[in-house]
């Protein structure tokens, strides 16, 4: 029975992806409560927008990321 060995460079790629998305964790709920305190402020769209897509964007990061570890690990 031939082993399959880890491909390296996909798990670094899959972890660098991990490390962009944990930032993100912690400052898309900042914007967001951020702009929800300062509601009469002329930029509160903006920010609670920005928190929010900073917020998926991490979701997405962090589902790319679990997924290139998985494919590093156990291949295509």
């Amino acid at each position: 029975m031939e082993q399959k060995h880890t491909d390296r460079k996909l798990l670094f790629k899959g972890v660098k992806y991990l490390a962009a998305t944990f930032p993100m964790f912690f400052i898309g709920p900042v914007l967001i409560n951020t702009s929800l305190k300062n509601q009469d402020h002329p930029y509160f769209y903006l920010v609670f927008g920005l928190g929010c897509l900073v917020c998926v964007g991490s979701m997405l990061l962090f589902f790319k990321g679990l997924q290139t570890i998985m494919k590093s690990l156990f291949g295509k």
